[in-house]
């Protein structure tokens, strides 16, 4: 008896915990308040991000829409972003060591900046469409519109607005 109630209090407080979870890592949508949160970037430098302080925020979700992203953003430039106020995140969360190897030092020779998102309940957060980069506009640390950006097809400034 001791057993199955102690079996009962763990799937309970387990099925509590998974929905609790779930419901965290719902994706942003328009008009909601953006969270801060760390990351290191290419070169291993610690990085918060700041909603308030942003106005764009883009972000790759697969690896050839990275490399696609990184093209454009190579050509762009790093000072074009700053003064955009504009921050790029990258998805390697699940990349595998092996393709970590490889990637990293190809990473470190971009000059604009990129923040490795390596957290699974960070990257949920952000909306996603296949092959795409979403752009989040901020207005004062809230969300003000999400679009999504084809690299190499759409021009980058036409999301920068």
């Amino acid at each position: 008896m001791k057993i199955n109630l102690i079996k009962t209090l763990s799937l309970s407080i387990a099925l509590s915990l998974v929905t609790t979870l779930t419901g965290w890592s719902a994706p942003y949508e328009q008009g909601q308040e953006m969270a801060s949160f760390k990351a290191k970037d290419q070169h291993e430098l610690d990085f918060t991000f700041n909603p308030k302080e942003t106005k764009f925020l883009l972000v790759s979700h697969d690896m050839e829409t990275g490399k696609r992203a990184n093209a454009v953003l190579t050509q762009v430039g790093q000072e074009s972003m700053a003064k955009q106020k504009a921050v790029y995140v990258a998805n390697i969360y699940g990349m595998p060591g092996i393709g970590r190897f490889f990637a990293f030092p190809k990473m470190k020779k971009y000059a604009h900046r990129i923040i490795l998102g390596d957290d699974a309940a960070l990257i949920a957060l952000f909306p996603a469409q296949q092959g795409k980069v979403t752009v989040l506009a901020l207005n004062d640390g809230k969300i003000s519109s999400i679009k999504y950006w084809n690299p190499g097809t759409d021009a980058l400034d036409t999301f920068l607005k």
